[in-house]
């Protein structure tokens, strides 16, 4: 059952189409992608000076996936997804946590500050980046949703956090954790590009969620 999984794993992340045993082995399925989930949030702080004791055992990684499936299964809920549950949603959410590996990897032990925090950034996007299109593809491929259904529910869900830690003023912090930014000291092109991910999320949260209510009543007509 484990080189099962560790196949459907590897054919998750990259794209290769797989059809794991859900019916039957669910339960083996979630406790490897919490066990990978787990691993990652322990990596992502092994090396942080002053992480809290939380962080360092990699709870808070564990109680992400299940907030973040939870919030992506309802807002797709509306649309009628096939193959849709709660359960299915935290499986698949844990098995994308494996990229974030990326984030163990000590740069700061071997590089300077300026180009270990730019590393790091560059791990948060490729790890962002990764994991987004693993959703896209999940909407599309095993919910059934339409191109215009799998952009709205997999954009809107990203810009609506974003958009709510730029009320809450908590974008920086959160970009210098995930992003592994170790010391205060503001990586100028970094922030740049976070301000314009802030400002387009902005922008954008109005008008995905009126093209998700118009999708969501055009789905109960």
């Amino acid at each position: 059952m484990l080189a099962k999984i560790l196949k459907d794993q590897f054919d998750l992340l990259i794209f290769r189409p797989f059809k794991p045993d859900l019916s039957d082995h669910w339960t083996a399925y979630l406790a490897w992608g919490l066990f990978v989930t787990w691993i990652v949030g322990v990596g992502r702080y092994w090396d942080h000076p002053s992480a809290q004791i939380w962080q360092y055992l990699g709870l808070g990684s564990i109680a992400y996936v299940f907030i973040l499936a939870l919030f992506i299964w309802a807002i797709a809920a509306p649309l009628q997804p096939k193959h849709w549950s709660y359960r299915n949603v935290l499986i698949f959410v844990t098995l994308t946590s494996l990229p974030a590996l990326l984030y163990a990897i000590p740069v700061e032990r071997f590089m300077s500050l300026a180009n270990a925090q730019t590393a790091n950034v560059w791990f948060l996007a490729v790890v962002a980046a990764w994991r987004v299109a693993l959703l896209f593809r999940f909407f599309r491929t095993v919910a059934g949703l339409s191109v215009a259904a799998t952009c709205v529910v997999g954009l809107l869900p990203l810009v609506l956090i974003v958009t709510a830690l730029v009320v809450l003023n908590l974008e920086n912090a959160v970009f210098e954790i995930m992003g592994g930014l170790r010391e205060q000291t503001p990586n100028d092109a970094a922030y740049a590009v976070l301000i314009l991910i802030t400002g387009a999320s902005v922008v954008a949260s109005p008008f995905l969620l009126i093209w998700y209510l118009v999708l969501v009543v055009r789905r109960g007509a």
